[in-house]
């Protein structure tokens, strides 16, 4: 992690700081290339309340279904339902890729200009998708684009992450969790991965 995003924390929440002083190896945000958007998004989907190895057998199966090479939109598009379901995705993953798959196809979505727009633009654009809720953009947003400014509120995991390094003893209330973490910006995606860290860890 960079100096300055360290000094941040010092200056702003020594709680986190603390933490970044004995953490070992906490990632750092990429950028991906935009011919990986289609692929990282679906992947999402897939993944979704699944563990990691059940995520990852399902998701295997499905990209064994396009003879080794990464699945595009349009070769998902030319699969049929059923097809994508042998998979083993639900009924309503496979719906929800063919719908990226599509609106990718169609020109409703189009990945070269996600970079462009700012966060809240992205988010508005994915969530137009039935299948992408904010979540998932929000998960887009930070380990896709690499923006450096993301908390969401919806994430059990930060919500646990957050309890844990706060000792608050029962949950804490939205306002309460955004006193904290405007104090983090505009840093909010460190935040959030020191709060995966510590959850991983605790």
């Amino acid at each position: 992690m960079k100096q300055k995003i360290k000094q941040h924390f010092k200056k702003n929440d020594r709680v986190i700081y603390q933490y970044l002083v004995t953490a070992k190896n906490l990632p750092v945000l990429e950028t991906a290339a935009p011919q990986s958007y289609f692929y990282r998004l679906i992947r999402e989907i897939a993944f979704q309340q699944l563990s990691g190895k059940a995520g990852s057998t399902i998701f295997s199966r499905f990209e064994n279904l396009f003879n080794g090479k990464q699945p595009t939109p349009a070769a998902v598009v030319k699969k049929s339902h059923e097809i994508l379901r042998s998979s083993g995705l639900s009924n309503a993953k496979a719906s929800y890729i063919r719908n990226i798959a599509e609106a990718a196809v169609n020109k409703k979505l189009v990945f070269e200009k996600l970079p462009l727009m700012d966060d809240d633009e992205v988010i508005e654009t994915l969530v137009q998708i039935k299948g992408i809720g904010r979540w998932t953009a929000e998960m887009f947003l930070m380990f896709t684009l690499g923006r450096e400014n993301v908390y969401s509120m919806g994430d059990l995991g930060l919500k646990k992450g957050l309890m844990t390094l706060y000792s608050f003893k029962k949950e804490p209330q939205p306002k309460k969790i955004l006193k904290i973490t405007e104090k983090w910006s505009p840093y909010k995606s460190y935040g959030s991965l020191v709060l995966w860290d510590v959850l991983d860890n605790s």
